[in-house]
């Protein structure tokens, strides 16, 4: 038997920061999506200060945090919206661009892909769900394309 020190595993919430980098995020997410024509009308109508809070909490619970996002179901959520795979694909862009211009490392950034992928079926109206194939290639090239710019 040997003497070791088990050191214990550090969240991805705990590795960006936490909650004052998780509301930071967001934040900015918001910014850039609200600013953008082409998404803006998702917004129209709805009360932002609650969707920030139940952004804060998804993307916390997708990083490990100590909360739970106690929201409606995703699909539920987005229905009514009608939301396009080239809108969808936007949104991701935007988050993971973020992520990755606040230096976040890139193992995080693409666990958070991961997820963005795992719930596009939920969110993406069903008629515009492509087949998924070669999503992390996709996102390598967008995260690519965030680096290059100033």
């Amino acid at each position: 038997m040997t003497n070791s020190t088990v050191m214990p595993s550090v969240s991805d919430y705990e590795r960006v920061g936490g909650a004052p980098t998780i509301r930071l995020v967001v934040e900015r997410f918001y910014d850039l999506v609200l600013a953008d024509g082409e998404l803006a009308g998702y917004f129209t109508g709805m009360d932002i200060a609650r969707i920030k809070r139940h952004q804060v909490l998804l993307l916390s619970q997708v990083l490990g945090g100590p909360v739970s996002y106690d929201g409606r179901d995703l699909a539920e959520a987005h229905r009514h919206l009608e939301v396009s795979s080239a809108h969808y694909d936007r949104v991701a862009q935007y988050l993971t661009g973020l992520l990755w211009k606040l230096d976040v490392d890139t193992d995080i950034i693409f666990r958070v892909a991961d997820t963005l992928a795992a719930v596009r079926g939920q969110i993406v109206a069903p008629a515009a769900v492509p087949t998924p194939r070669g999503e992390r290639r996709l996102l390598g090239g967008l995260l690519r394309r965030f680096r290059a710019t100033p």
